[in-house]
């Protein structure tokens, strides 16, 4: 993210602030009038344009105008530049949207922190943008049990403060969600959420997430952008959230334990720390204090993070939620895939609330949805469309299981037809998700040609790109 585009009619500040700026990582086009400019932002996106007031063909604040009309997710931040400034003309330029306001002969240091600052409000800017959709979709703790009701009275309780907060629960949980709602109503609600998944980030590399590098300093080693915001500065002012705490080695466990103690930290390759104000959420599906006794966690920095106690239930112990929760997710999945009214039996919600869910709420979301996927002209769930998983024994279910196929209970009302298709998608698409969606391998695992897989995948309605 650091395309920046030149407007200015005089060639030699096109090439003097083109060169310097290249020098100093930024990828750099420019243009000599308006007109040319506004070819370049409808073709493509600019992280900032440098644009001069006073240009042959238009005068340089109407093509602001013109720029700040740009789809949301596009718009740059513009600075004007110009020989000639007044204060009116700043007055009108900031009015219209400009980040800032430069006087020629321009100061290079003056530029570049604007240039940097400029970078850095636009990146803050999609951030918020990104979130506002993500919460838009999910936006409430949904459900009716009283540990759920609990959980949204604590959360309204604790969001406006800035107690760091720690989210216990099982994986698929929803511990993400908490985070986010704690973030949606709390003062930090109009700054940044940033989330860092401390399992799926190699140890070599989660400092540099954490914290960022300067100067080429890479992980990787392979070169890469000047530098790179960690985590932390990029939650300035707004929430970080930190999953899967527990799985962070204990030279990064001291790392954050500074910074959360300091407020500040020291980017890799930086010689200048970076005094940042966060609100840190972390959640972990570990026993912390059984991983402190291990040696496995830092007692210190669990009492940092444990200032305000969340608990997440799983799913199985609130089966009073499965109703509300499925609800939710058909008119999500309905949404997306134009399937709006779907609705489902009292039958087949009463086999979801016998079911263990040792998934969680990730496994029945996953469920809905492929439920809908593989009824594609169902306007009405009944429990002979659930999978098979669905009516397993509880004692069956876990590792190394799933080899035996298990039986729909005799008051199962599907025909033998109705069963075995049933039987075929799900069994089929379990073996696609084993491949990752690749349709090659699942149909060697299955000991089918391709092209006969395509056509069984056809005839039964499973809809799956390769």
């Amino acid at each position: 993210m650091n395309h920046v585009l030149i407007v200015d009619d005089e060639s030699e500040i096109r090439e003097s602030l083109a060169s310097i700026l290249s020098e100093e990582g930024y990828l750099t086009t420019t243009a000599a009038d308006a007109a040319e400019a506004l070819a370049l932002v409808r073709d493509a996106s600019y992280d900032v344009i440098l644009l001069d007031i006073w240009l042959p063909d238009r005068d340089g604040l109407d093509l602001l105008a013109d720029i700040r009309q740009l789809p949301a997710d596009r718009v740059p931040e513009v600075i004007m530049i110009s020989g000639h400034g007044t204060i009116e003309a700043a007055v009108r330029a900031t009015k219209l949207g400009a980040y800032d306001f430069l006087e020629k002969p321009l100061s290079l240091d003056r530029t570049l922190v604007v240039l940097r600052n400029a970078k850095r409000a636009r990146e803050m800017r999609e951030d918020n943008q990104e979130f506002s959709r993500q919460l838009a979709l999910r936006s409430s703790v949904t459900g009716q049990s009283i540990a759920i009701k609990a959980l949204r009275q604590q959360i309204k309780l604790m969001a406006p403060t800035n107690g760091r907060v720690l989210i216990f629960g099982e994986s698929g949980t929803g511990k993400e969600l908490i985070g986010r709602a704690m973030h949606a109503e709390s003062l930090r609600r109009e700054r940044p959420f940033v989330e860092l998944n401390c399992a799926a980030i190699p140890e070599d590399y989660i400092e540099s997430e954490l914290f960022g590098y300067r100067h080429g300093a890479s992980p990787s080693g392979n070169g890469g952008p000047p530098e790179q915001r960690g985590t932390f500065e990029r939650a300035d002012g707004g929430t970080l959230f930190l999953d899967e705490v527990g799985d962070m080695s204990l030279k990064t466990q001291a790392k954050v334990l500074r910074a959360l103690d300091e407020q500040r930290f020291l980017p890799v390759g930086a010689s200048h720390p970076i005094h940042v104000d966060v609100r840190v959420i972390a959640a972990t599906n570990k026993d912390l204090e059984e991983e402190i006794a291990r040696g496995n966690f830092r007692e210190d920095l669990f009492y940092r993070l444990n200032v305000i106690p969340f608990f997440v239930p799983p799913l199985r112990d609130r089966k009073e939620d499965i109703p509300p929760l499925v609800r939710e997710f058909l008119a999500e999945f309905g949404k997306q895939y134009g399937r709006q009214h779907v609705e489902i039996s009292d039958d087949a919600l009463s086999a979801l609330r016998q079911y263990h869910w040792p998934g969680n709420v990730r496994e029945l979301r996953n469920l809905v949805e492929r439920v809908l996927i593989l009824n594609p002209k169902t306007l009405r769930i009944e429990r002979r469309h659930l999978p098979m998983l669905v009516f397993r024994e509880p004692s069956r279910v876990g590792a190394g299981d799933g080899v035996r196929p298990p039986t729909r209970p005799a008051e199962q009302s599907a025909t033998l037809i109705e069963a075995r298709e049933a039987y075929e998608r799900d069994y089929i698409l379990k073996k696609i998700d084993e491949h990752h969606g690749n349709i090659t391998r699942a149909a060697e695992s299955l000991g089918l040609e391709r092209s006969h897989l395509y056509r069984k995948m056809k005839a039964l309605g499973v809809a799956v790109k390769e």
